[in-house]
């Protein structure tokens, strides 16, 4: 049984693959925004915010935060993509044929994953030709990959949730917005303490903080104190309460 999942899972995957590598608008939103961020932050803003962070270096300290802003970005296509198979009906066709019925899901799961890992994998070279540098050895950048694959699993689950209960088009991508805004509104781009006070209040404690903290503090070989386990936290967290209401919601659908 395990066996016919996974190799269903696969198939329905490298479906839902060659439709994003098809797909140029896909690419653009979920790689070349984040990239063009970056450029317009270190280019345009880095002179200027290199005093507040007190680093010569600005692209180690934003590559983080855009890391996070290209995941929110990208999980928006799966709930885009989930509600296109509802609209289009092959969802009620794939639950019609002898598949298992989970791996209709995990493969909308499994390739917000493969996608977005590309995406970040893009993302990254692209802060190396900007000047990214960082003396982080193995387990530092397996601690920053894993970090960065739970973060995208938990939005995941959110957008599984969208894209199974949303009316419109419009209604299942919309929930993305507020999530690629938080970056914004966290240390990401400038230290928490040289905001006003309801605003650094709301920065430190919001999720994107912590993981931006605890990534920057990996690449920069210093301690990653509490923030490690406040991210860790964020993340199970989100995955946990997206997962519950997201098999919910996949139930009423299928029932």
């Amino acid at each position: 049984m395990s066996t016919h999942i996974v190799a269903d899972t696969a198939t329905l995957t490298g479906r839902s693959m060659r439709h994003i590598f098809r797909s140029t608008d896909t690419i653009i939103t979920t790689a070349v925004t984040p990239i063009a961020l970056m450029l317009l932050f270190v280019f345009v803003f880095g002179g200027a915010l290199k005093q507040s962070i007190g680093s010569e270096n600005y692209v180690n300290y934003l590559l983080p935060g855009i890391l996070l802003i290209a995941v929110a970005s990208g999980i928006a296509y799966t709930a885009y993509r989930l509600f296109n198979d509802l609209q289009s009906g092959i969802f009620e066709r794939f639950h019609s044929m002898p598949i298992a019925r989970s791996s209709v899901l995990c493969a909308h799961v499994l390739t917000s994953l493969v996608a977005n890992g590309i995406t970040l994998a893009i993302i990254f070279a692209v802060g190396f030709l900007l000047g990214f540098r960082t003396g982080a050895g193995p387990l530092a950048w397996l601690a920053v990959i894993g970090i960065l694959l739970l973060f995208t699993l938990a939005l995941t689950w959110l957008a599984i949730i969208a894209g199974l209960s949303a009316k419109t088009i419009d209604g299942a991508t919309a929930f993305s917005y507020p999530l690629i805004f938080l970056p914004f509104i966290s240390s990401a781009f400038v230290p928490t303490d040289t905001m006003p006070g309801p605003v650094q209040w709301f920065a430190e404690n919001q999720p994107v903080t912590s993981i931006v903290n605890t990534i920057q503090a990996l690449f920069a070989e210093k301690p990653v104190g509490t923030d490690i386990w406040v991210a860790l936290a964020w993340c199970v967290g989100i995955l946990i309460v997206g997962y519950v209401f997201a098999i919910i919601a996949y139930r009423k659908k299928v029932s």
